[in-house]
């Protein structure tokens, strides 16, 4: 079934829409998203999108197309997510052009089975390299990067110093740096 709106039907088609998949659609999201802050951001972009999109296209199925978008703008988030990780992890003062060259291998917008491989690698190599650290600077980086937890939240969950957090978490990050300086430059190399 095609949805058209008229101009003058717009607003009360996006609030009817809005209540009908409001609640399903913020649950969808948070279950792929680490925090609620994330989610509800990503549900406002969402409606933005859909509001845009009703008066100038037809959305046939208004729920799939939703649905579309959320994930969509998920896959987005965690790939913003992870281009920031690994610009930390990897970029120093004298190899940013080949930072540069790293991502584009591993976020080329086109996936074949050598990027995939590619990413597969370096998540691998990523994990591997953060069993070798201690507990406590491993326990950091988790939570700051890869689940997006703020410090000011990591220090109440431990009962440390945020300097102190933040410590451990460079600790990690100097590993990490090391640990995958070899298949970066293999990376890059090929």
């Amino acid at each position: 079934m095609i949805t058209a709106v008229m101009p003058e039907d717009k607003n009360k088609h996006i609030i009817h829409t809005i209540k009908e998949y409001g609640k399903s659609l913020l649950s969808f999201i948070r279950r792929r998203v680490n925090n609620d802050a994330d989610a509800e951001d990503i549900l406002q972009d969402v409606w933005y999108q859909f509001s845009s999109v009703i008066n100038s296209e037809p959305i046939e199925q208004t729920s799939a197309w939703l649905y579309r978008v959320a994930r969509n703008k998920i896959t987005d988030k965690h790939k913003k997510k992870t281009e920031t990780l690994l610009d930390d992890m990897l970029t120093t003062d004298d190899d940013e052009d080949d930072a540069t060259d790293f991502r584009s291998i591993m976020f080329a917008e086109t996936s074949t089975p050598e990027t995939e491989y590619l990413r597969n690698l370096f998540w691998e190599e990523l994990f591997l390299a953060l069993d070798e650290l201690p507990e406590e600077q491993k326990q950091v980086f988790i939570w700051q990067e890869l689940e997006d937890v703020p410090f000011e939240e990591i220090a109440k969950r431990t009962g440390q110093n945020i300097n102190t957090l933040v410590s451990r978490k460079r600790y990690a990050v100097l590993h990490l740096r090391k640990r995958l300086k070899q298949l970066y430059l293999e990376i890059t190399e090929y």
